[in-house]
C-alpha cells in the first residue's frame, strides 16, 4: 500500500511538472528581445540662468500707434481716409522717406476689428524678397496703426476676422503661419502653426476665399458701406515682379523669426 501511494505521488508530481513546462514554453513562445533599452534623460538646458527682456514697446508688431499728420476721421470709416496720405504718414512718423508708389501693393478694405467698419490693408514691397505689411483703423476718430511687420511674405490671408500671415521656413516644404485676431484692444496673437507650403497661394486668375469681404481700394465697396461711397484714392498696382515667398516685424519691431529671412 505505501509502495502504491509513493509511485502515485511521484506520478503526480511529474505530470505537474510537465504541465509547468509546458505552459512557459507556451509564455515564452510570444516574447521577443528587442535589445538593451535605451536611457531616457530629460532635455539638457543650456545656459537656464539666462532670460531675454521683456517685449519693448517699440519692438511689439501689434502696438496702436496713432498717425500724426492726417484728418480725423468722424465716421470711423478707413474707406474715408486717404490711403496713400496715411501710409506716407505712417513711415514719416518713424523718420523714413515714403515708399515708392511703384512698390505699394494696391490697399485692402476689411473689417478686422469687428466693428463693422472696414480697416485699411497695406504692403509695401521693399526689395524683390522683402515686404512690409501695415494695417490701420480709426480709434475714436483718430487714424491709428494696429499693425506693423516686415519680411518675406508667402501669403497674408483673411478669414473671419483673422490675418494669417505665410513665412517660408527653412525647410522648403513648409510655411509658419502666425494668425492675428482683434481682441478687443489690440491685433493679438491667436495662433502659430505650420502649413504646406503652396506656390503661388491662389492660381493665376483665381480669386481667394476673402474675395468676397475683401475690397481692394478702387473696387467696389464692401459689404455695409452706403451706396454711392467712393473708396480713398487707390495706391499703385504691384510691380509685375513679386518678392519671392516670406515676414519679419518693421523697423523698431520685434525680429523675424528662424529661417523666414
Amino acid at each position: 500500500m505505501r509502495r502504491w501511494r509513493a509511485r502515485a505521488a511521484l506520478a503526480s508530481l511529474g505530470t505537474s511538472a510537465a504541465l509547468v513546462l509546458m505552459a512557459g514554453c507556451a509564455g515564452l513562445e510570444g516574447l521577443d528581445n528587442e535589445g538593451r533599452a535605451r536611457d531616457v534623460k530629460a532635455p539638457l538646458p543650456l545656459w537656464p540662468d539666462y532670460s531675454p527682456a521683456p517685449l519693448g514697446r517699440d519692438e511689439n508688431p501689434a502696438v496702436l500707434a496713432p498717425v500724426p499728420g492726417v484728418p480725423r476721421i468722424p465716421s470711423g470709416d478707413m474707406a474715408d481716409a486717404d490711403a496713400s496720405a496715411v501710409l506716407d504718414a505712417s513711415v514719416e512718423a518713424e523718420g523714413r522717406t515714403p515708399p515708392d508708389p511703384k512698390a505699394v501693393r494696391r490697399p485692402v478694405l476689411h473689417d478686422l476689428t469687428d466693428d463693422g467698419k472696414p480697416d485699411l490693408i497695406t504692403v509695401v514691397d521693399l526689395d524683390p524678397r522683402n515686404s512690409e505689411l501695415r494695417v490701420f483703423s480709426v480709434r475714436d476718430q483718430v487714424v491709428t496703426r494696429i499693425l506693423a511687420l516686415r519680411g518675406v511674405l508667402a501669403g497674408v490671408e483673411l478669414a473671419a476676422g483673422h490675418l494669417a500671415i505665410r513665412e517660408p521656413t527653412k525647410d522648403q516644404r513648409y510655411v509658419s503661419v502666425t494668425d492675428y485676431v482683434w481682441d478687443g484692444d489690440s491685433m493679438g496673437l491667436w495662433d502659430l502653426t505650420l502649413d504646406e507650403a503652396r506656390k503661388p497661394p491662389y492660381p493665376s486668375g483665381a480669386a481667394s476665399p476673402s474675395a468676397a469681404t475683401a475690397t481692394p481700394l478702387g473696387g467696389s465697396p464692401p459689404p455695409g458701406l452706403s451706396p454711392g461711397r467712393q473708396p480713398s484714392p487707390g495706391l499703385s498696382q504691384p510691380p509685375e515682379h513679386q518678392p519671392s515667398l516670406g515676414h519679419q516685424p518693421s523697423p523698431g519691431l520685434s525680429p523675424p523669426r528662424g529661417g523666414g529671412s
